[in-house]
């Protein structure tokens, strides 16, 4: 992959850079102070005041697809993991990474790279017994954190160190997950740095924050009492104008309307209750970008910050899933691994999204609702599983003092996950291999990000199309032009560059644009493994 002119590329005289990829869960569009939002992340806004952001960056709406394509540089149906981890064979994927797919990890570290992971993995359905797809045996050479998805952020279910579980009777009292995956990442930094000063490092840092439950420390609840008092139809409003005006979205960006299934803030009823769940949610957040905060400090400390490329971005838009109310039995916990039957204390934990339930504790199992993640996905439309701009549209932030010298900017050329493979393995003068530990690989998908990033105009970028689909749910994007379809929906045809928040339908009036992009569409599909959503949804009733 060679550099385009005007690029730093690693030479001799020019150490391969280390590398720090931190993905938050379920973090919408506009929470971060740096993109909008009004939850305090000042640590990532220092790092997108000194690197820049993407304002057309996009992940692929929901964990499991995301965290694959992100880590193969391939789309998600390729590596197998084309919904969840659940093995749907034979009429489904296999819910796990696959023989034709390489993680970043396992390239970089055939290059002399060292590898950690810290947080969630959810990449393979076996959460208690080490398969091929575990982190140690794709790549890593250390892993803290967790197998399955969501859990307790107390003590979450399936706690894993490299492949033995960490037994919850050896937690402290006041642990916390977010805090745990900051505290393993700096450690992992710390040692590294004295161990092997030499060799260039991987860190994979993949929070469960701010992903439900609502659980959260109540210090860091305190500092947002009465922060969203206003209520989510100001609120919308307000991360728009703060968008536009950090130069994010064009002064004629749209707001599109409250989703249909949330009601009007002054209709609404439990507002002090309503507030709450946003606070908590917030405070998840600020105490990610503590953690941040501390990664980046062992960094500036061990002397590495310049020399490491800081990647900060979200698995998917805001989560409108909700938790239906009951005490969590054991039949409920065995159905659904990552849900904690009882808490440390041995007490019941109620799970709901009730009134009745004020969310943070940890004997507490609850989500913000639909109406704050329309909030978080400000100003688009839709949610997490959707491929609307709401569903995918990810906050991107890229801080590398020695390869990124116009601080604070703002590109605006469209990229998504399989993007960086490319971009890291340039940036450290490696070429993707055709095939590694005995596999036979597909071929990257993505380009590299280094012209964006030094502002210049990638050879690609004028036709270059873009794709996604998610249970059947789908898109295309080349240019200007967004085909994008909500299963068993008709198609609708929007042009980003004078509608991002998809308010206004062209499909009547563009009917060979919209034949052109859903046949581009349908031949991506065939080529990448995508399995019709028509044959999936009888199995998945």
């Amino acid at each position: 992959m060679p550099c385009a002119q005007g690029e730093q590329s690693v030479t001799a005289e020019s150490p391969a850079p280390n590398v720090v990829v931190i993905l938050a869960d379920d973090l919408g569009f506009s929470d971060l102070g740096s993109y909008g939002g009004d939850i305090d992340t000042p640590n990532l806004d220092r790092l997108a005041r000194s690197g820049l952001r993407l304002s057309n960056f996009y992940n692929t709406a929901k964990c499991s697809p995301s965290r694959a394509s992100l880590l193969t540089g391939l789309h998600p149906h390729q590596t197998g993991i084309g919904i969840l981890v659940k093995d749907q064979r034979p009429w489904g994927y296999p819910g796990t990474l696959n023989d034709r797919c390489v993680t970043m990890a396992e390239v970089l570290g055939a290059h002399g790279y060292r590898s950690h992971l810290s947080g969630k993995w959810h990449l393979t359905g076996n959460f208690n017994e080490p398969d091929g797809a575990w982190p140690t045996e794709r790549g890593f050479d250390g892993f803290f954190g967790t197998i399955a998805g969501a859990g307790s952020y107390f003590a979450p279910a399936t706690l894993t160190r490299d492949e033995e579980p960490v037994p919850e009777s050896s937690l402290p009292d006041d642990w916390f997950y977010t805090d745990a995956i900051s505290d393993a990442t700096s450690s992992f930094i710390s040692r590294h740095c004295e161990d092997s000063p030499d060799k260039p490092f991987f860190c994979y840092v993949a929070y469960t924050a701010p992903h439900w439950p609502l659980h959260a420390k109540e210090e860091d609840v305190d500092r947002y009492r009465g922060r969203f008092d206003a209520g989510w139809d100001a609120l919308r409003s307000t991360r728009l104008d703060r968008l536009i005006s950090q130069g994010i979205l064009a002064p004629d960006c749209g707001l599109s309307g409250r989703d249909p299934l949330a009601e009007p803030w002054d209709e609404a009823s439990h507002k002090q209750w309503q507030a709450r769940r946003m606070e908590v949610y917030a405070a998840q957040v600020t105490r990610m970008d503590a953690g941040i905060g501390q990664i980046v400090h062992t960094l500036e400390r061990q002397g590495q910050l310049d020399n490491t490329i800081v990647i900060f971005l979200s698995d998917n838009g805001g989560s409108a899933e909700s938790q239906p109310v009951g005490i969590i039995d054991d039949a409920m916990a065995q159905r659904l691994p990552a849900l904690n039957r009882r808490t440390r204390s041995g007490e019941p934990i109620q799970r709901g999204d009730s009134p009745a339930i004020s969310p943070g504790p940890e004997n507490t199992w609850a989500s913000y609702g639909r109406a704050w993640s329309n909030l978080s996905n400000a100003p688009f439309r839709e949610h997490k599983s959707f491929v609307h701009e709401g569903g995918i549209a990810a906050p991107f932030i890229a801080h590398w003092p020695d390869g990124i010298r116009d601080g604070g900017v703002v590109r605006d050329t469209p990229h998504q996950l399989t993007d960086l493979m490319p971009t890291i393995l340039e940036a450290a003068g490696i070429t993707y291999p055709h095939s590694l530990l005995g596999r036979d690989l597909l071929p990257l998908e993505g380009v590299s990000m280094l012209p964006t990033w030094h502002g210049l105009t990638h050879e690609s970028s004028g036709s270059r199309m873009l794709f996604w689909e998610h249970l059947g749910n789908a898109a295309a994007r080349y240019g200007a032009w967004k085909l994008v379809r909500t299963y068993p929906g008709d198609w609708e045809l929007y042009n980003l560059e004078q509608d991002r928040s998809e308010l206004c339908d062209l499909a009547s009036q563009y009917p060979d644009v919209v034949n052109d992009l859903r046949t581009a569409y349908e031949q991506w599909a065939a080529r990448c493994g995508v399995i019709p959503f028509d044959q999936l949804q009888p199995h998945l009733a």
